[in-house]
């Protein structure tokens, strides 16, 4: 909390940065495929169960390895993890069959995710409760984006047949490596029980006096008990919270609709357009621009925020995405009506930027009103929603092939959309009711006679 503004800024863009790498990894493998196909004698299925497990790493392996900041702090994550992620990615590169590029994807979701989990923390270890709103709305922009801008450079690769697969993910080398270096030289230990703890060592060296004690030393749970809470904690949580059950629902089918509509993209516009694999590679600027449009309408988000927090308390954050419920349809309809050879690709292109537009509001808002509702259990419950994202990023994947083979894509879409349209009323619930729904809970009850006490306190 006391770095410089310069610092702060420093390790909170060194953090996204990663976050950014591993974003444009996830969504870069499936604009590869066909010379992968080629070069691998393998299926489509195949492929896809690659770009799938990822997610899988992504999504579980944080469960356990979350705990490692407490026994090693984060700086070392960061290291560890960009290093292992850089040979994952080597791993693939080198390849010399799918299986292989399968066990390489799961071990890049694995490490990956290690790092890119860390951010939201970093973010919360030097930034002030009032100040994080901008950090973290740039966290959400780096992986939102990221997953559009990773595809569209891949098509430009994918579309050189000097290049190919392989060179995607030589490319993802090469970012990586520049970025481990830049956590070596500019990244800082951030967790404070890691920085308290060392001074406390240092002091009990340099006078003698075993006195001397961080408060983290004496509290310290041994790492099988920390393992044990951060694997157990999430599920609890959604087994028993119901706000955290229904945005980790909304969120999971969000990330799991981006994510098919990733796999969708280029067949769809290369069946009704002619497009070739660079141009479909552009259409994924699209997810990019929505990130940014988003990420724009988040600034005003953060004033209503500001403003209406005395009277609505955490539902001030669901301004916003109350619209954001009701563009993801909208933006799901578009596409699915429009892309057809009569009607303009610019058409299905708007469709795919307002579904993006409001799946950047929903990805933001499910991290600040979880960590603002459960306080000392945010982490947990950001972790619950993590899980379910990533498990339905890595499901989507696997069956939406099928699935648009047999309805089409339009009927497919118009599926989704639909789903999407039943969960429109979760914000809007939550909004009117919310402060009534956390007090009939356990958890969410005892933050808030913690937060009246707090409040009395300051009175």
């Amino acid at each position: 909390m006391n770095f410089s503004y310069r610092t702060k800024w420093t390790v909170t863009l060194v953090a996204c940065a990663f976050t950014g790498i591993v974003a444009a990894a996830a969504g870069s493998f499936s604009m590869g495929y066909q010379s992968l196909m080629q070069d691998l004698n393998c299926t489509q299925f195949q492929a896809t169960i690659a770009f799938s497990l990822w997610s899988i790493g992504f999504g579980t392996v944080p469960l356990i390895t979350s705990s490692f900041t407490e026994e090693f702090g984060r700086l070392n994550i960061y290291i560890i993890s960009s290093f292992g992620f850089m040979l994952t990615e080597i791993m693939i590169a080198l390849s010399p069959n799918i299986q292989t590029v399968i066990i390489g994807r799961f071990l890049g979701g694995a490490f990956g995710s290690t790092g890119a989990t860390l951010v939201g923390g970093s973010v919360a270890d030097v930034w002030k409760p009032h100040e994080r709103g901008q950090p973290m709305a740039f966290f959400a922009l780096v992986a939102a984006a990221g997953t559009g801008l990773g595809p569209l450079i891949s098509g430009v690769i994918e579309a050189n047949p000097r290049l190919g697969w392989r060179w995607i993910q030589w490319v993802h080398v090469m970012f990586t490596g520049a970025y481990f270096i830049s956590v070596v030289l500019l990244m800082k230990e951030t967790r404070a029980t890691i920085i308290l703890t060392r001074l406390a060592r240092k002091k009990r060296k340099e006078t003698g006096d075993d006195r001397y004690q961080a408060k983290a030393e004496i509290e310290k749970q041994n790492l099988g008990t920390l393992i044990k809470i951060s694997c157990t904690r999430p599920i609890y949580l959604l087994l028993t919270e119901p706000i955290v059950q229904s945005f980790s629902l909304w969120i999971a089918f969000t990330w799991g609709v981006v994510f098919a509509l990733i796999e969708s993209i280029s067949p769809e516009f290369q069946a009704v357009y002619g497009f070739d694999v660079q141009n479909t590679g552009f259409i994924f600027g699209t997810l990019v621009l929505g990130s940014f449009i988003g990420y724009s309408a988040n600034i005003y988000q953060e004033k209503l925020y500001q403003k209406h927090y005395p009277r609505k308390r955490q539902e001030a954050r669901l301004y916003l995405p109350c619209l954001a419920a009701i563009f993801i349809p909208i933006g799901i309809f578009i596409y699915a009506w429009t892309a057809r050879p009569e009607v303009h690709w610019i058409v299905p292109a708007i469709g795919l930027t307002i579904f993006m537009s409001g799946g950047f509001v929903i990805y933001m808002v499910v991290f600040l009103y979880l960590a603002d509702c459960y306080g000392t259990y945010a982490s947990s419950a950001i972790a619950c929603q993590s899980l379910c994202r990533n498990l339905a990023a890595a499901a989507f994947p696997l069956f939406t092939t099928q699935m648009f083979s047999r309805l089409t894509h339009r009927w497919g879409l118009t599926l989704f959309g639909c789903i999407g349209v039943a969960l429109v009323p979760i914000p809007w619930v939550l909004f009117f009711y919310g402060s009534r729904i956390r007090a009939r809970s356990k958890v969410s009850r005892r933050i808030l006679e913690e937060e009246e006490l707090q409040d009395n306190m300051e009175k």
